[in-house]
């Protein structure tokens, strides 16, 4: 059965593609565009979800939300492909990463677009958030001194989920030439030939 994804740009949904290609499982994706003015999803996506988020997968007749339950239901249902290692440290460093990505790292980049848009009334806040992202790009950093992989020495979904936020400090957060690590990093997942087939497929995406 095609499983179908409900994507917006710009948005958690492209790594739901990226996997979708990676696994080589057949999808149809259905796409929504944000409002120019507040970057909002459209309306149209409620009639989907009441949340009116992206992504959403139907799936074997179920229906699914946030980014990390749907590549942990998609993995499992490849047979663990692309999941957690077999040793046990890669293993907690997988799920570790799966549930980090979203839960920790997201938060200081979201305070930093809120506070983007509130100009001037936002700068004050700016250093202290910027310090609390930092010390999540500088501990990255570390981690990835030591091995090729977030989990360990072999390309997991807990990479995938890792790329939005470490997209979103490249383009709003800080993320540069010093931590030579990261950016390594992200290179050799741009350069996967499934996260340019997944760029192809869900249009436009400002992070890449």
């Amino acid at each position: 059965m095609t499983i179908l994804v409900h994507h917006l740009n710009n948005s958690r949904s492209q790594r739901i593609l990226w996997l979708l290609e990676e696994l080589g499982e057949p999808y149809e994706v259905r796409r929504y565009e944000r409002d120019r003015k507040t970057m909002r999803a459209p309306e149209s996506l409620r009639a989907i979800h009441p949340l009116g988020r992206s992504p959403v997968v139907e799936v074997d007749g179920h229906r699914l939300i946030e980014t990390g339950a749907i590549m942990e239901h998609l993995v499992a249902r490849a047979g663990n492909r692309f999941g957690p290692p077999a040793d046990t440290e890669s293993a907690i460093r997988y799920r570790q990463y799966m549930h980090y990505a979203e839960g920790s790292m997201m938060p200081p980049l979201l305070a930093l677009l809120i506070i983007g848009k509130l100009g001037l009334l936002g700068r004050p806040a700016r250093p202290t958030v910027q310090k609390m992202l930092d010390d999540h790009l500088d501990w990255i950093e570390t981690e990835l001194a030591s091995r090729p992989y977030f989990a360990g020495y072999a390309f997991t979904a807990a990479d995938m989920m890792m790329s939005f936020p470490l997209e979103a400090s490249r383009a709003r957060g800080g993320l540069n030439e010093s931590r030579p690590n990261t950016l390594r990093w992200l290179t050799a997942m741009h350069d996967r030939p499934a996260y340019q087939a997944a760029l192809q497929t869900g249009g436009k995406y400002a992070y890449a």
